[in-house]
This record gives C-alpha cells, sequence and structure tokens, in this order.
C-alpha cells in the first residue's frame, strides 16, 4: 500500500505530485514536504509520512508510534538556512546600509586581525574569504554562544589568500554573517529575519525557534536509499572521499567547526540562531520566501532586480576547496551547476545537507521549497529533491 499524500496541486503540476509519491515509494522517503510557487501563486502544496524519524524509522515523539506529518510540519533545513540568511546582507545592502566592496573590518574592527584587513563583504557571501575552518574547533556548548563563534573567526587566520579562491564555508559562514549583521543593525540575522521579512510574508521560518513553535517541528535522522546521482554520491570519486575522512584536511575540518556537531533535535541547538545551520522551515516557508525574491507574493517583494542579479550573478566557479567538486556561488547563493542542480541556468538558492532545497528561477517565475526528516550522505544533490525539480520541469515544458 503507497503513503497517503495530502495537499494540493493545480492543474499541470500533476507530475510533481507523482514524483513526490514515487520518493516514498523508491528512494526510501519516511515524511516530508514539497511546495512550489509561480508567479507569485502556489502550485504545490504536498506533504506525506510520518513527523518524526529516529535511525530511519518514522516514530512519535515518544518512540511509540508514528504521527503523521501534517500541513505546517516544520524540520530543520541545514545549510538551505544559508539562503534565507543570505538575503539579509543583501537587503542591508539594498537599503544602502552595507557595502558588498568595503572590508568588513570598517564594519567589525576586530575582524581585521591574523591578515584579514582586505577581506570584503562580498568574500563572505562567496565563500571567497578563505575561513572555512577553526583552527581550534568550539564545542556544542560553545557554539550556542553565536558572540563565541564571531571571537573565534575573528582570530583565525585565512587558510588561503581571501579573494583569490573559493571554498564552501559550511559552518563558519554563519557566524560571519551573524555577526556582520549585528554590527551594520544592531541586532543577529534570525532576529532580523523574524522582523523583516518572516513577519511580513507570513512565513513558517525560524532561526532560533520559539518554544511555542516547538510542537509543529518533527525529529530528524538519517535514513538510508538507493545511490544518488550527481556531483557528491554516496560513492564519490576518491579524492572526494579522501578528503572526507583526513582530519587534518580542509574539507574535513571545515565540516568540524564545531566538534562534536549538536545533535539537531536538540531544543537548545535550535533555540539558538546559527545562519549556516540549523534553520528550521516548512516547505511553504522556503517555497514563498524564494517567490519573494522575484516577484511580488500577496503584495510583498524583498529583492529589487538589481539585488537578484547580486544574488545569482557568478561570483565563484570551479574546483571547491572544501567540497572538492566544481561548485558555482553568487553573493550568499549557490547557482545552478553540475554539484547543485537547479531548474534553470539562471536558477539561484541552496541545498541543505542531507535533502532539503529552496531556490527561484525568475524566467519561468519558480520558486521551490523541499523539506523532510530523513537524512541520506548527499551534500548538495539529493536524488529526491532532484527527482521532484526534474518533475517542475516537466510540468513547464508540458
Amino acid at each position: 500500500m503507497g503513503v497517503e499524500v495530502h495537499g494540493t496541486v493545480t492543474e499541470g503540476f500533476e507530475p510533481v505530485g507523482e514524483a513526490f509519491e514515487r520518493n516514498f515509494e523508491r528512494l526510501g522517503e519516511r515524511g516530508a514536504a514539497v511546495a512550489v510557487y509561480r508567479e507569485g501563486q502556489r502550485v504545490v502544496d504536498l506533504w506525506a509520512g510520518a513527523k518524526n524519524v529516529d535511525g530511519g524509522t518514522a516514530v512519535d515523539a515518544d518512540g511509540t508510534g508514528a504521527e503523521p506529518w501534517e500541513r505546517g510540519t516544520a524540520q530543520i533545513v541545514r545549510s538551505a538556512t544559508k539562503g534565507v540568511a543570505a538575503a539579509v546582507p543583501l537587503l542591508l545592502h539594498q537599503d544602502g546600509e552595507l557595502d558588498l566592496d568595503a572590508p568588513v573590518g570598517h564594519y567589525w574592527p576586530e575582524f581585521k586581525a591574523r591578515g584579514k584587513e582586505r577581506v570584503l563583504v562580498r568574500h563572505l557571501l562567496n565563500h571567497r574569504a578563505g575561513l572555512p575552518l577553526l583552527n581550534r574547533p568550539l564545542t556544542p556548548r560553545e557554539a550556542l554562544d553565536p558572540l563565541r563563534g564571531a571571537e573565534a573567526v575573528a582570530a583565525q587566520a585565512p587558510v588561503w589568500e581571501p579573494g583569490t579562491d573559493h571554498g564552501y564555508h559550511a559552518l563558519t559562514y554563519g557566524w560571519l554573517l551573524d555577526e556582520l549583521v549585528r554590527r551594520v543593525s544592531g541586532r543577529g540575522a534570525g532576529a532580523w529575519i523574524a522582523e523583516r521579512i518572516a513577519a511580513p510574508l507570513g512565513l513558517d521560518f525560524w532561526l532560533g525557534l520559539p518554544d511555542a513553535e516547538a510542537g509543529r517541528v518533527g525529529r530528524v535522522g538519517p535514513v538510508e536509499g538507493p545511490e544518488p546521482s550527481g556531483a557528491l554520491r554516496a560513492r564519490p570519486k576518491r579524492s572526494v572521499t579522501e578528503a572526507y575522512d583526513d582530519p587534518a584536511s580542509v574539507t574535513r575540518r571545515a565540516f568540524a567547526a564545531i566538534d562534536p556537531f549538536p545533535d539537531h533535535n536538540d531544543p537548545e541547538f535550535r533555540a539558538v540562531p546559527h545562519p549556516a545551520a540549523n534553520g528550521i522551515a516548512t516547505a511553504d516557508g522556503l517555497a514563498r520566501f524564494y517567490a519573494s525574491l522575484i516577484g511580488p507574493v500577496d503584495g510583498v517583494r524583498l529583492f529589487d532586480p538589481a539585488t537578484v542579479a547580486h544574488a545569482r550573478a557568478e561570483e565563484s566557479a570551479g574546483p571547491d576547496r572544501v567540497l572538492m567538486v566544481d561548485t558555482r556561488f553568487g553573493l550568499g547563493y549557490m547557482l545552478h551547476g553540475s554539484a547543485s542542480p537547479f531548474l534553470a541556468p539562471g536558477s539561484f538558492g541552496h541545498p541543505g545537507r542531507g535533502g532539503s532545497l529552496g531556490f527561484a528561477d525568475p524566467e519561468t517565475g519558480i520558486a521551490f521549497g523541499y523539506v523532510t526528516n530523513g537524512f541520506r550522505r548527499t551534500v548538495t544533490a539529493d536524488p529526491r529533491a532532484q527527482a521532484l525539480v526534474r518533475a517542475v520541469r516537466s510540468a513547464l515544458d508540458g
């Protein structure tokens, strides 16, 4: 018996519903939701499966059964958080409060230490700052204090000459962005998003989960499934495997900037904003956010055309010194490419390690959001999300 899929699909987008159901039947999905907007209107809103998963098994919060996923169920989206957080400095720039070409130290004087005087604001957003790791990783307890992370990256020497190369700042991105926003606006990214982005749009997105919303959020856990395709496969090329296995590699150290990494289900971790890794969202929240970047949603539009151009203009491309595959970045956003395929060449967005994905495609007016409670080993090209993206493309080709 197949999974019961709930929600609505506008005529013409039926392939997305079919692909969503197949993800449960063939790709090991346990609980998930997908939403798609076109020209600011929701055309897909689907959810199915269990709200909570532990060790690949659907469970209730107390481990006794399977609580169903409902409309409004939210999950932690890991690095898909970065796409929402990136909107904050871009909006500050749009409002004339932040210069993308100014040295970071202009706003954050302590950051100038250890040869970072010429690191520009844009280098934080395009992953060219040379700061993907910490020589002394933070403990999980230290990581609960966002100011401690900011102090650590300010004291860190660059791994490469800033501006000369790029490498994914998997965790340090969060402290860098959060402190920059705090120095410019007087508040951290979580508070800024809540007031200036989530509230006007009615978004189900939190960076720093309020206690009042905790009951809506499911438990996440690892799941197995068929081997995915894409640049970062379950059995990647040898150089990638060696980089992740080598404790001294930039790759391993970048993902171990907090060591050991906190439990994603820990209420304390969820309550503290970390703009790189612990945003919590519904699929509709992600899709609605991206829709508002490229056009009005119920009268609210976040990015003007010039800011959209900043988000998706290629700033970094080629071999990534952390991910060890070719990546492409604009300012704060991944761009369509082999490592992270979106809908079309002009798309911009951000995946989350393990599955989640959000992006916008200005040419088609499409905005996409997918969240799951079952984390796969994929970093940027999860097969479940990719199946849904292909289905959107099929629907548009009609």
